[in-house]
């Protein structure tokens, strides 16, 4: 088989590759990222450049690379292509014969904004942090009055924690709104070392297969990974598959509070940074998808290794000739 995997510099990107090298599965693999110093474009077996997603020569790129190398899977590496991707997908696959895996539209766009992801929950009766747009004065007024202090403010659209900020007051809360657009203000749900982030596997109707992971953040990443069984927690965010209805993959990241609530403040509808480690926990996603969407594979469940997965910095070395050589 032959898979194309774009975003080959991002963290997404890469753990898509890892998984793919850690797997099982007997493939060409493609990856294609903007810039040529990418690490990930030379752990593929080919590399190609593509313009930046919001570039009008994106689509063009994607189709002479489709055209060109026929892959049989298209991951997608980077949130910035999930919009393009998900809007094509039927062209796509009609066009070349192949499988994208990336949600609809609707998903998408819940996933991407963290007020649409609140609002989701909301409308279909799962826990959520207590949240407002930041324009919308009634609705703050309601919300430190129902809930308190302290409170979350971020950007509506962004990742890793960019831009996020605690504030424990009116003061803070003002300062921290100053000058800034696009944000929405949430309750502070549950406490740093009760956060999780999960995954969830869904195809034909169904929330398939689930792991959780209790994680410890550095710079807004996961660099310490505690896995186990957690069947409480399996089973809410099997309940939270069930309800997005995603294509594939989707990552959860929530707290729990102190009478067991899993209140979840992001979701990606996509793998995650974290997608190698759960490969390493005995949960190959990637592989699970794969082989479910070419080979009509059922997905079943694995065993969960107990452990922790320690994360850290690795390093490699590109002559100068390949990197000029990536088309």
């Amino acid at each position: 088989m032959k898979i194309l995997v774009t975003g080959a510099g991002a963290l997404l990107g890469q753990g898509i590759i890892r998984s793919l090298r850690q797997s099982t599965l007997d493939c060409t693999l493609i990856a294609a990222d903007p810039s040529p110093l990418s690490a990930g474009l030379y752990w593929a077996d080919r590399a190609y450049r593509l313009p930046f997603a919001d570039d009008p020569a994106f689509g063009d790129r994607i189709h002479q690379l489709l055209d060109r190398e026929r892959p049989d899977a298209v991951l997608v590496g980077t949130d910035v292509e999930l919009p393009w991707f998900a809007a094509q997908r039927p062209r796509l696959e009609a066009l070349f014969h192949t499988h994208v895996l990336v949600s609809d539209p609707r998903v998408v766009a819940i996933a991407d904004d963290k007020l649409e992801t609140a609002r989701f929950f909301e409308d279909v009766g799962l826990p959520h942090p207590a949240s407002a747009a930041s324009g919308d004065e009634a609705a703050v007024t309601a919300l430190v009055e129902g809930v308190g202090f302290p409170l979350i403010v971020k950007p509506r659209i962004g990742a890793r924690s960019v831009g996020v900020s605690l504030v424990r007051d009116r003061a803070e809360l003002a300062q921290a709104l100053e000058g800034r657009q696009g944000l929405v203000i949430q309750q502070c749900a549950g406490e740093a070392d009760r956060e999780y982030t999960a995954s969830v596997l869904y195809f034909d109707s169904e929330a398939q297969a689930s792991i959780v992971m209790r994680r410890d953040l550095r710079d807004g990443n996961t660099y310490r990974a505690y896995t186990g069984d957690y069947p409480e927690l399996n089973a809410q965010v099997r309940l939270l598959g069930d309800a997005l209805k995603p294509h594939g993959p989707a990552n959860f990241q929530f707290r729990v509070d102190a009478d067991g609530t899993p209140r979840v403040f992001e979701i990606n509808a996509r793998f995650s940074g974290t997608t190698p480690l759960r490969a390493l926990a005995g949960f190959n996603e990637v592989e699970m998808c794969v082989r479910k969407l070419l080979y009509g594979t059922p997905i079943v469940q694995p065993p969960i290794r107990c452990g922790v997965i320690l994360r850290h910095m690795d390093e490699m070395f590109v002559p100068r000739d390949r990197i000029d050589a990536v088309p």
